[in-house]
């Protein structure tokens, strides 16, 4: 768990990182803080008036929290292919969220699967799709909606999660600024 502090430099690095995206500048995180140094997976959801406007992130940790959500951010800003680019004139009304994730478990029985909680993975083939914990809720979701949106979020049909596609979940630690 990330104390207050930690969670408030992520958002400052996730905000720094989003300008100097936009400005095409180079920016590279520090802390002097070894919780926020350490290997971390994270995505970074920027919301405008209330609105999705972008979310990127990463499933397995491989570089300190810090960069990671300072990659994430400058990602959903530029390069979520769903948007064009945020903008300069975009940004006095951009919201960030962030969800720092746990390590993706492999689901053995769906029914321990409780929304609000865990997030999803799921995979088939070359196909993969995960939601965060956070969207059934936003959506008013049951599992079983939960599970076939992830399916369709990886580009497979409704009901793969029975039909032997992996399925992993995970926890997220979701925090962002207020709106």
């Amino acid at each position: 768990m990330l104390d207050e502090q930690q969670r408030t430099t992520l958002l400052q690095i996730a905000r720094e990182a989003v300008q100097a995206a936009i400005g095409h500048q180079r920016y590279a995180p520090t802390t002097e803080d070894a919780e926020l140094q350490k290997p971390g997976a994270a995505f970074v959801t920027l919301k405008k008036c209330g609105e999705l406007r972008g979310c990127i992130g990463t499933i397995e940790p491989r570089e300190p929290l810090i960069e990671n959500v300072a990659h994430m951010a400058r990602a959903a800003a530029l390069e979520d292919p769903r948007f064009p680019p945020v903008t300069s004139t975009e940004i006095p009304d951009l919201t960030i969220d962030i969800s720092v994730l746990s390590h993706p478990e492999p689901v053995t029985d769906v029914n321990a699967i409780e929304i609000g909680r865990h997030g999803l993975i799921i995979e088939a083939g070359h196909k993969r799709g995960l939601l965060l914990p956070q969207v059934p809720v936003e959506w008013g979701w049951s599992r079983d909606e939960f599970l076939d949106h992830t399916c369709l979020k990886a580009g497979l049909p409704k009901g793969s999660w029975r039909t032997g596609a992996a399925l992993y979940a995970f926890e997220a630690e979701v925090f962002g600024e207020r709106e």
